[in-house]
């Protein structure tokens, strides 16, 4: 897996502070991207254990509130091993810490359906995963408005509380700092 960069004090994506990591690969290819150099899955440097040891250190002051995974595409099969390498090891050090995924994929529709690569690592990757914004970016949909995501059609989502429940729960805005345990 190849990566675009590391964001080590981000606000952007997710509350409170967290660090990010931009995953290079995405088929979605979706009109007004902010990330379209990362639709190539060789742009940027080659993701190693040094740089995953980079990433789990950034994440350790307790000013960090957690882990976020952008792209690129995450969920892309050829990304998810290293993806999962990372979370087991992140909740692992940090099972405290939350870890919110961008993904163009849809939860019910793609994820939990098992059509992207071999149905347990994508289970096993939702298991980590506190909340995923999900959707591809439509530039019809844009919304500056909106906390979290960038068009209207993308849902920020629980995904604990919605694999429980077999149905979408999404992540309230006015609930300030998502607490893993719920």
């Amino acid at each position: 897996m190849n990566y675009s960069g590391i964001k080590k004090y981000d606000i952007a994506n997710g509350p409170g502070v967290r660090v990010s990591l931009f995953v290079s690969g995405c088929r979605h290819h979706c009109e007004g991207c902010f990330n379209p150099e990362t639709w190539d899955f060789n742009y940027g440097n080659v993701y190693t254990p040094e740089v995953e040891a980079e990433i789990l250190e950034a994440c350790a002051p307790d000013y960090i509130t957690g882990l976020s995974l952008l792209g690129g595409e995450p969920m892309e099969p050829e990304n998810q091993p290293f993806v999962l390498e990372l979370l087991r090891k992140f909740k692992a050090r940090f099972p405290e810490k939350t870890v919110w995924c961008y993904s163009g994929y849809l939860l019910d529709e793609h994820l939990l359906a098992g059509k992207l690569g071999p149905a347990e690592i994508t289970k096993e990757i939702l298991s980590y995963l506190d909340v995923l914004v999900d959707g591809e970016f439509h530039i019809k949909e844009k919304d500056l408005s909106l906390r979290f995501r960038g068009s209207c059609n993308q849902r920020v989502i629980r995904v604990k509380e919605s694999i429980a429940n077999n149905e979408i729960v999404h992540w309230n805005d006015e609930e300030g700092l998502y607490e893993p345990n719920k």
